[in-house]
């Protein structure tokens, strides 16, 4: 039954990672679909790794608040209601709605399309309550970075309003920098994305953590 529940939850990754990893750039800066794919089936190899070596690992307890500045107006909060999602975005930034299989919002820097940031969600089984389930979050980030020939620079977890999140960043090999957030929450795998050239990520960085650190898919 557990190597069930974790290997649903690892093909709901692979499938969000499709999206967590696609670009929505000018066509040289784009990920094509053949390796947006290739992308999703190495998340997919892990499972034999993480479901056949779940070592034990401490369970984060205290909880850490959820982020709200503004960054004196860089930000601005963001709620969806039927989406059940809160959060800070930037301010300004072209805001899209769902492109099937790509991602559920995006949002867009005006001048460099290259930064970006995509939330995607993908439907778990009811019984999946955290993203837990897929190991240590320095384990799974090891394993992501390896598959995907990038640097895993940090992987970190934290307990917010109940939920846990796991964060991981990522200096890939196209020279994209890249933020990525999991969690598991009402039913379903939640990914933010956030991704610049890694020339521009020092500018981006903080800008990009504080997006992170707000992100909460529910409302209450």
């Amino acid at each position: 039954m557990k190597f069930a529940k974790s290997f649903a939850l690892l093909s709901a990754l692979a499938a969000s990672s499709c999206q967590a990893w696609s670009f929505s750039a000018a066509p040289e800066q784009q990920l094509s679909r053949r390796q947006a794919i290739r992308a999703a089936a190495t998340v997919a190899a892990t499972a034999t790794v993480l479901i056949s070596s779940q070592p034990a690992f401490a369970v984060v307890e205290e909880e850490t608040p959820r982020i709200v500045t503004r960054m004196g107006g860089l930000l601005e909060p963001f709620q969806d209601g039927p989406r059940s999602i809160r959060m800070s975005t930037p301010s300004g930034w072209n805001k899209f709605e769902g492109e099937v299989g790509a991602y559920d919002i995006k949002w867009q820097d005006l001048v460099d399309p290259a930064e970006n940031i995509k939330i995607s969600s993908t439907p778990v089984k009811s019984t999946t309550e955290s993203i837990a389930a897929l190991g240590p979050v320095q384990a799974l980030g090891e394993s992501l970075a390896s598959k995907r020939k990038a640097k895993l620079v940090e992987a970190k977890e934290r307990l917010t309003d109940g939920v846990l999140f796991y964060q991981f960043e990522f200096a890939i090999s196209d020279n994209t920098h890249q933020l990525l957030v999991l969690c598991v929450c009402k039913g379903k795998l939640w990914s933010l994305d956030a991704s610049s050239t890694e020339k521009r990520w020092p500018k981006r960085a903080e800008l990009y953590n504080n997006v992170a650190g707000s992100f909460m898919p529910k409302l209450a």
